[in-house]
């Protein structure tokens, strides 16, 4: 029989196909390797020739726009040191070690670039054709460098090759980097004094990584001692062109050259920077203050101009600008006519709040009528019953049904459903909290009708004194309730707590404005309110852009003096390094909010409404500030910190004058003396401030605590609202499933029935209401929503508005 041979399939299913022959790839390729960006496939594809040259001049001509422009900005920012007559540079020089001599220092730069020593700071460089003015302020007055810093465009550190940079050094470079600093160079000061020589790189390789770690961008540390480093540190401080600080290159400001005084009237001398100098705008002169300009002249040319034109100069004294209609006055408030032709209608709760029957309640007063009728209180139905159902269910006031639930017949509104991390029970939120079961055993039970004892107060007296003994030291180890307040006996909580009020939620109940009407400030409706910040910062900011002396030109401002500013008085104060225009309504006073971050080196809490000094742009504040919880809430109610703790951030609230923009804000304290010591000690203490005299400040004796920035401020519809809160904490007497008799939190019966109707709860997130007062002691009944465990606390909620105060300006004298 013949074999049936095996059947094979073709070894594949394909066919190989020769490749497509083309020079490019096809469009569905291109549009593979695009991955689906239809900008760049339609880019690349071009239809004609002449699209595909034209594109290439649109190119190059954007290329060439870009780098015009850049150009134009370069030849912009180095325009007013241009010339014989350009400004000049303004170089700070700071020493950040002590054994750093700033005049030798100075010395040696001109030295390397051949300028003849004048015995002036102010020297003329012809090989590079411009001017230099050399700042070098005493380190050990810290206000004094900032000054300097603030007004140089250049800022010279010069670090030590033998000592390391001491605490004062470093105090001043955390703050002139906080208030915000321009073009930054490091010299090495001493370095040819270190033997061996090999190890000199090293020193300079360790200062480089030090001076870093403040500013990443420097790549090098000259050494000052080498003639070369010198040129070429003057190289670069001669020819770059300084990048400026954001809040001071939106105003326009300039370094005082020079003060005199023309009878009462003084004078102040110096080039224009930054913007263009308005003499309609005030101007801000450290502690001198603020002042209006009666009119602004050229300074005559001591360049290429002649003889004749010198005389004729000095002769009509060409005048540059006067203020117009426009000028702003130096009313720091709203005139009180203002406020007095607006009829405000009082709330008769915010003048007589002792009188009210009831505590306020969000915007509302419960329990508040002639007839109070009876709140319908929710069913006891089975569960899983619904809405219709429980129509038909009698009332059965009886709590021993265990698959029995509470359901409320009217809705009571929309509940948060944001879900904060740090809200809690005490602020009105249990959505997040964990319900766990008490694993105690519950005290004795009794009846609803069993009658109450009412014991004497002599017989309380020793229980109460016992019961809080322990609270505080639960609270001392566990922190549980840290705004808890203890009432007297003897005192009417009616009374003592007239002017607080609930909230049914922290973050979502309204607060009734109205009601504090009474309590605000006398000042506070004549501060400024702004109810677009954002497009009157844009307005202002434009008007900038406008008119007024052209920077770059050496001007004669003429100051008008106040009725409280005499000539003694201000020729008394120390000389101010600079002048700054404000902005329009920079000098009105309003409501102020600014970040502030306690330094983590700070080693105590720092309190609320303790007195701090704050620099924020050209001015330097004595400030009592409040101190809020960060972020925003849709009610714009923000809780009052007593304490901010070292390494936190939280929102300092004062009143003072406006500052548009994000401006950098420094926080100093004063330091407070130590007590008085032994003699030893004192001798101590006194050789050791002699032998290191930059360990401490003698003329400012002030420490960097914290840094910040200016917010935006509240708009008058939705004022920003610091509200103070308390807690009254009470003690679970008597339980009996979800009843609980709650003492030591009232005293009397009447104030149990005044906050009667305030939202109960617990430390594990149970929540209640006040049932019905006990006695005259101030017990009283609550049902909760589920079980309270003997050694559970219930609390109850207060708030209170706070409002911020006055800041005042600093003077050195202050401190």
């Amino acid at each position: 029989m013949t074999p049936i041979p095996d059947h094979h399939h073709r070894s594949t299913t394909k066919a190989s196909n020769k490749p497509f022959k083309t020079r490019h790839a096809s469009k569905s390729a291109l549009k593979e390797r695009s991955k689906g960006k239809v900008e760049q496939f339609e880019r690349s594809a071009r239809k004609t020739l002449h699209q595909q040259v034209m594109s290439k001049i649109d190119r190059r001509n954007h290329a060439r726009q870009l780098r015009q422009n850049k150009l134009g900005e370069r030849r912009e920012g180095g325009s007013v040191f241009a010339g014989k007559d350009g400004a000049p540079r303004v170089v700070a020089v700071v020493a950040l070690c002590g054994d750093v001599k700033s005049e030798e220092v100075i010395s040696q730069m001109n030295g390397s670039v051949d300028v003849e020593e004048s015995g002036q700071h102010s020297v003329e460089v012809p090989r590079f054709k411009t001017r230099m003015q050399y700042l070098s302020p005493d380190r050990t007055d810290l206000f004094a460098v900032l000054d300097a810093c603030r007004v140089a465009g250049y800022v010279l550190f010069v670090l030590s090759a033998q000592e390391e940079v001491d605490e004062l050094g470093e105090r001043m470079l955390r703050c002139v980097e906080s208030q915000g600093i321009s073009t930054v160079l490091t010299g090495a000061y001493g370095l040819d004094r270190v033997e061996p020589g090999k190890k000199r790189p090293d020193v300079l390789k360790s200062l480089k990584s030090y001076i870093n770690h403040f500013f990443a961008a420097q790549e090098k540390v000259h050494d000052l001692s080498s003639r070369q480093d010198c040129s070429n540190v003057m190289r670069s401080l001669c020819t770059t062109t300084p990048k400026g600080i954001r809040w001071r290159e939106d105003r326009s400001w300039m370094y005082i050259e020079d003060v005199r005084w023309e009878g009462e009237q003084p004078v102040v001398t110096g080039t224009i920077r930054g913007r263009n100098l308005k003499a309609d705008r005030l101007v801000e002169m450290g502690e001198w203050g603020t002042f209006q300009i009666e009119k602004i002249t050229a300074v005559p040319s001591e360049g290429r101009s002649s003889k004749r034109v010198k005389v004729d100069a000095e002769r009509t004294e060409n005048l540059l600008e006067q203020p117009s209609d426009d000028q702003d006055d130096l009313a720091e408030l709203a005139p009180e006519e203002a406020t007095m032709d607006d009829v405000v209608t009082m709330p008769a709760a915010s003048f007589a709040a002792s009188e009210r029957k009831h505590v306020l309640l969000d915007d509302h007063q419960y329990f508040d009528e002639d007839e109070e009728e009876e709140l319908s209180a929710p069913k006891r139905v089975p569960r899983g019953t619904s809405k219709y159902q429980t129509a038909w269910y009698l009332g059965d006031n009886s709590d021993s049904g265990s698959d029995m639930e509470d359901i409320d017949q009217e809705p009571e509104g929309d509940m948060d459903m944001d879900g904060l991390a740090s809200a809690g029970p005490a602020d009105g939120h249990f959505d997040d909290m964990t319900m766990g079961e008490p694993t105690e055993g519950a005290p004795t039970t009794y009846a609803q009708s069993e009658m109450f004892p009412d014991a004497a107060p002599e017989d309380e007296a020793e229980q109460i004194a016992a019961y809080r003994k322990q609270r505080r030291d639960e609270a001392e180890q566990d922190l549980e309730f840290p705004d808890e307040i203890e009432l007297s006996p003897n005192v009417d909580a009616r009374e003592r707590l007239a002017r607080y009020r609930g909230l049914k939620s922290f973050r979502n109940s309204a607060w009734d404005t109205e009601a504090d009407r009474f309590y605000q400030p006398e000042e506070w409706n004549r501060l400024l309110e702004i109810s677009d910040y954002k497009s009157a910062k844009n307005r202002v900011l434009k008007e900038t852009l406008v008119g007024g002396v052209r920077a770059g030109t050496r001007v004669n401002v003429y100051l008008r003096v106040a009725l409280g500013q005499g000539k003694e008085q201000l020729q008394a104060m120390p000389l101010p390094v600079s002048l700054f225009s404000l902005i329009r309504h920079e000098h009105k006073r309003t409501s102020i909010n600014a970040s502030m971050s306690l330094s983590s080196d700070y080693g105590a809490p720092l309190k609320s409404k303790e007195e701090l000094i704050m620099q924020c742009g050209p001015r330097r504040l004595v400030i009592n500030p409040l101190f809020s919880q960060a972020g925003n809430t849709p009610n714009n109610v923000h809780k009052f910190d007593r304490y901010l703790h070292p390494g936190r951030t939280a929102v300092a609230s004062f009143i003072g004058p406006v500052t548009w923009g994000s401006v950098p804000c420094l926080y100093f304290k004063r330091r407070t003396p130590s007590p008085a010591s032994p003699v030893d000690d004192a001798i101590e203490g006194l050789a050791h401030d002699l032998a290191n005299p930059s360990a401490f400040s003698a003329t400012t004796p002030l420490d960097l605590i914290a840094t910040g920035t200016t917010l935006p401020p509240s708009p008058p519809t939705s004022p920003r609202i610091i509200a103070k809160r308390i807690i009254l904490t009470g003690h679970p007497f008597k339980i009996h499933k979800k009843l609980v008799t709650v003492r030591y939190m009232f005293f009397s019966d009447q104030d149990v029935e005044y906050f009667k109707a305030l939202q109960l709860w617990t430390k594990r997130g149970r929540q209640g209401f006040v049932k019905e007062a006990l006695g005259t002691h101030g017990y009283f009944k609550a049902t909760f929503d589920g079980k309270v465990g003997p050694l559970d606390a219930v609390g109850v909620s207060l708030y209170k508005r706070v409002w911020p105060r006055g800041a005042r300006v600093w003077r050195r004298g202050d401190v």
